[in-house]
């Protein structure tokens, strides 16, 4: 699945980069640093090192996002979602899918929940583990 991306444009990365984001893109489920490696060996990056770069920089473009609780990582499938200070996942334990949820609902009701605690949130991401439409009815 090709997504357009306001934040950035593929010319833009270095070749790992792109490598690795094509890799991500084209997942259907998330992937850690060493199954990106193990994908991208016959295209020369032999170093987790050289994943984990290219990785960083993709988080910092917001083209990426890293699920905590998985160890892993997904393409960004909302363009210009760099933007927002929260974004959500649900992640189906079944079949492993991971969908990404932007909403302002959300976004207002922990920005309310943060500064009644006296606190500034520099980015939230929410994860939502469950079970998808497709393997409850499958």
């Amino acid at each position: 699945m090709t997504v357009r991306h306001d934040h950035a444009e593929k010319s833009d990365l270095t070749r790992n980069q792109a490598l690795v984001f094509e890799t991500l893109e084209d997942a259907d489920t998330p992937l850690t640093a060493y199954n990106i490696l193990d994908q991208l060996n016959a295209q020369g990056l032999r170093a987790p090192l050289q994943v984990y770069r290219a990785l960083d920089k993709l988080l910092d473009l917001g083209m990426v996002h890293r699920l905590e609780s998985l160890n892993a990582f997904v393409a960004c499938r909302h363009p210009g979602c760099d933007s927002h200070t929260a974004v959500a996942f649900t992640i189906c334990e079944t079949c492993g899918k991971v969908s990404e949820i932007t909403d302002a609902a959300l976004v207002s009701s922990l920005k309310s929940l943060t500064v009644g605690a006296g606190f500034v949130p520099r980015k939230t991401t929410v994860e939502i583990r469950g079970t998808c439409h497709a393997c409850q009815t499958g």
